[in-house]
């Protein structure tokens, strides 16, 4: 891995945005209502946290070169840093105890339809 200059951790964080943005429109398209973006918790960072009828849904969004390489970046280790930090969402926010809840992720190519990917995995993986 290369170190980053400053102007290209700007860029990249700028794509990243890109992403989110494109995600969360993809799911307000959906009848999703986006309730948090880039929530920052106990043990990871969530790109949205939305909510359609009773069951919330916490999504990555991954912008790669292709399709295939933004599936494969979700690692065991990414997905544990997840699942810990909708924990953390949870505990902050009882009123949505009791709902159902899932992890799905959202792909972001250049020149493709993003990809949603619901129930990509689960808690306990």
């Amino acid at each position: 891995m290369t170190a980053r200059g400053p102007a290209e951790r700007r860029a990249a964080e700028r794509r990243g945005h890109a992403a989110e943005w494109t995600a969360a429109a993809l799911l307000r398209a959906k009848g999703y209502r986006v309730l948090q973006r880039r929530y920052r918790g106990p043990g990871g960072e969530i790109d949205l946290i939305a909510r359609r009828g009773r069951t919330i849904v916490f999504v990555e969004v991954r912008a790669r070169p292709t399709l295939d390489e933004g599936a494969w970046s979700v690692t065991t280790v990414k997905r544990r840093r997840l699942v810990r930090a909708a924990e953390g969402w949870l505990m902050q926010n009882p009123d949505f105890n009791g709902f159902d809840m899932r992890f799905d992720v959202i792909l972001i190519a250049p020149g493709k339809l993003p990809r949603h990917l619901a129930n990509a995995f689960g808690a306990g993986e």
